[in-house]
């Protein structure tokens, strides 16, 4: 059984900062790419940035330059670094990591449970 938690989210105001994290715990043999992704009311959920195993990052156009993922394996974390807040960042942040539990499997996909980010003008 494998879990991702995440937190941080919360209520910024526009040019503020938050931090997100995302623990992954549970039978894990391997972490592949891990990313955030979010979905703001009416809109399918997107893809924010990802970084793979060997810290290799990309970023939507939207957040570049704000925004900065960065990953700690010892402790099978992603983190979303955001700054310079704007309102239309307001969503709900996923986390996304590609576990393998065992090392014969290939990697599945795994999301946490959503994180609230919510941006005043």
């Amino acid at each position: 059984q494998v879990q991702l938690v995440e937190s941080g989210g919360g209520l910024a105001q526009a040019g503020g900062s938050l931090r997100l994290s995302c623990a992954a715990s549970g039978s894990i043999f391997s972490i592949g790419a891990m990313g955030w992704y979010r979905q703001a009311p009416g809109n399918q959920r997107e893809v924010v940035a990802i970084i793979t195993n060997a810290d290799s990052t990309d970023y939507a156009d939207s957040v570049k330059g704000r925004f900065t993922i960065s990953r700690d394996n010892a402790k099978n974390t992603v983190y979303l670094q955001m700054s310079g807040l704007k309102p239309e960042d307001t969503a709900v942040y996923y986390c996304n990591a590609r576990i393998r539990t065992k090392w014969i499997e290939n990697y599945n996909n795994y999301w946490g449970q959503g994180t609230q980010v919510t941006v005043s003008s």
